[in-house]
């Protein structure tokens, strides 16, 4: 089970990929969007706005 490094929350497909995709494509802890978002300081809106964007792009990132 992968947990955030900051919070503990479980993670999904989508928070690893984010923050493999804005942080560290090679990274093997992550943040959740929660988190993530506090740390790029935007909203977890701004972040799911870019996950749908990538996915209409075809990345495998995300599911």
């Amino acid at each position: 089970m992968n947990a955030c490094m900051k919070c503990g929350r479980e993670l999904t497909f989508n928070d690893i990929g984010a923050y493999r995709k804005f942080i560290n494509r090679g990274s093997t802890q992550y943040l959740c969007k929660e988190c993530l978002a506090a740390r790029l300081d935007v909203t977890v809106e701004d972040i799911n706005r870019k996950i749908e964007q990538f996915k209409l792009q075809g990345c495998t990132l995300f599911v």
